[in-house]
């Protein structure tokens, strides 16, 4: 009795050391993936734009938490796609069917450790995401409030400012001075104006938490209601604009913890309630995909025991892909109204866990799964096109 508990649980520890190392590859793949997206605009703030680089660095680091949520369960379904998926072509799945262990015995290290990846997730969620965004958001103001060039491009209406719509057609590298400005201000809704000017210059106030545009060769066009329209030219005409009053903004969804998310502010219309309900229960959601992840990669990685990792790598991105796709139309479905938010939200886990049963059940009882018939076939006619085309 001793004799099997010791055998179980060395076995236990086996399969649990497998799944580490191709999680940790696919976290760091999978969130260089996801930030390559923002890496040529923050190479741009660097070169072009002047912004230090430890502030970009900053920057990066605040947007990590909103990635982890994400590539935490996608890194999970990798490592545990090529960690069955290796013992299943070393024949070490079927030495421990032999030894009388079944697909549902070999379950508690793979849930062990997608407890772990559940756990690191929820604390992603709940503390990580809001914070990181919050500090993204000040972060932004202060490097806005210190290089004045960040917030306007050339050739491009801006809306950095409330009320504002600002137009250069040529900035130089560091931004400091404009040539074809326009400006449209709406900040005063009685009084309207629209400012030309041939040239002009940025200059930050970072104490008053301002920018001064110091524009050139210009003419300002007002209207007023009972006022008409009056038209100033100008040879300088210097334009502040506070970047942030004392008054704190109202924080964004994706800011707010779950306690705020639970409880709307009185007076919040139906749109806001539903898109802060349908974001307390996708943080729910998103960190139990870990177990339906975990369920789902393992029949796929003992059925998929022959075409190795790329083929693993491959596969999980397929899986995630639909997973996202998925998660992407229910939500739609949630903004609409069409359903209620929290079955927008957990829908997504519903369908694939569903699919992970069936999956599971299939491969236990030993019978092959159609994905893995399928597999094989596609990859033998692509093979047989390309070297026909080669041989042409």
């Amino acid at each position: 009795m001793y004799h099997a508990k010791f055998m179980k649980k060395t076995l236990y520890a086996y399969i649990f050391k497998e799944i580490p190392p191709p999680f940790l590859v696919g976290m760091v793949t999978f969130t260089f993936m996801l930030l390559m997206g923002r890496f040529l605009k923050l190479a741009e703030m660097v070169v072009e734009k002047g912004v230090p680089l430890g502030d970009v660095i900053r920057m990066v680091l605040y947007l990590l938490p909103s990635f982890w949520l994400y590539t935490i369960p996608m890194a999970l379904l990798l490592a545990i796609l090529l960690a069955f998926g290796r013992l299943s072509g070393d024949s070490e799945v079927t030495a421990m069917k032999s030894c009388g262990i079944s697909l549902y015995g070999l379950l508690p290290p793979p849930l062990a450790f997608s407890l772990l990846a559940c756990l690191g997730c929820l604390w992603v969620t709940v503390y990580a995401v809001p914070w990181g965004n919050s500090s993204f958001k000040k972060l932004m103001v202060e490097i806005a409030q210190s290089s004045a060039g960040i917030v306007v491009k050339e050739k491009v209406f801006n809306n950095a400012f409330p009320g504002m719509v600002i137009y250069a057609e040529s900035l130089d590298q560091k931004g400091q001075t404009m040539e074809g400005v326009i400006i449209h201000d709406e900040r005063d809704p009685n009084q309207s104006a629209t400012i030309f000017a041939r040239s002009g210059a940025l200059l930050a106030d970072p104490r008053a938490r301002a920018i001064e545009f110091h524009l050139q060769d210009g003419s300002i066009h007002r209207s007023a209601e009972g006022a008409g329209y009056r038209m100033v030219d100008f040879q300088e005409y210097n334009l502040r604009v506070a970047l942030a009053d004392n008054r704190p903004a109202p924080a964004k969804v994706s800011e707010m913890t779950l306690s705020e998310l639970r409880r709307p502010p009185r007076g919040s219309d139906a749109k806001k309630v539903r898109s802060m309900l349908l974001e307390f229960h996708s943080r729910l959601a998103l960190p139990f995909s870990c177990f339906v992840f975990t369920l789902l990669a393992m029949p796929l990685g003992i059925q998929n025991r022959r075409s190795g990792k790329a083929s693993g790598f491959s596969l999980s991105i397929a899986v995630i892909l639909l997973y996202y796709v998925a998660l992407s139309a229910f939500d739609t479905l949630g903004e609409k109204g069409f359903l209620a938010p929290f079955l927008a939200s957990w829908a997504p886990n519903l369908l694939f866990l569903t699919l992970a049963g069936y999956l599971f059940k299939k491969t236990a009882s030993e019978q092959p799964l159609p994905l893995a018939e399928l597999y094989p076939r596609l990859a033998a006619s692509l093979a047989a096109r390309f070297k026909r085309g080669g041989q042409r």
